[in-house]
């Protein structure tokens, strides 16, 4: 089996010898994501330990060795950062959707 492209904006580190398809359709990009949420109602220092404590995780070179063996990029950001992440994520796919006709039955 070979790989023909990979679907994120940039070439994957598993696969560094693969376009991405954004290499032959200017301005395509999906990839997954993930990431730790909670309640709106969280108070503001709880989200910031939490993600305090996620950090310190991912910046273990051995975590970050296993993710990527997996095939992930670890991508840290502080809780603003990850709510206009997720928004834009949110529209971009919004408009896929809209523009498809796609319809939930």
């Amino acid at each position: 089996m070979r790989a023909l492209a990979v679907t994120s904006a940039a070439r994957s580190d598993v696969l560094p010898d693969t376009s991405t398809v954004g290499d032959f359709v200017p301005g395509y990009e999906a990839s997954s994501w993930q990431g730790v949420g909670g309640p709106r109602s969280t108070p503001e220092e709880v989200i910031e330990k939490l993600n305090r404590g996620d950090h310190a995780v991912l910046a273990d070179p051995k975590i970050r060795g296993r993710i990527a063996d997996f095939g992930y990029t670890v991508f840290a950001s502080s809780p603003a950062d990850f709510r206009v992440f997720i928004a834009a994520h949110t529209q971009k796919w919004a408009e896929v959707i809209k523009f498809s006709g796609a319809k939930a039955y």
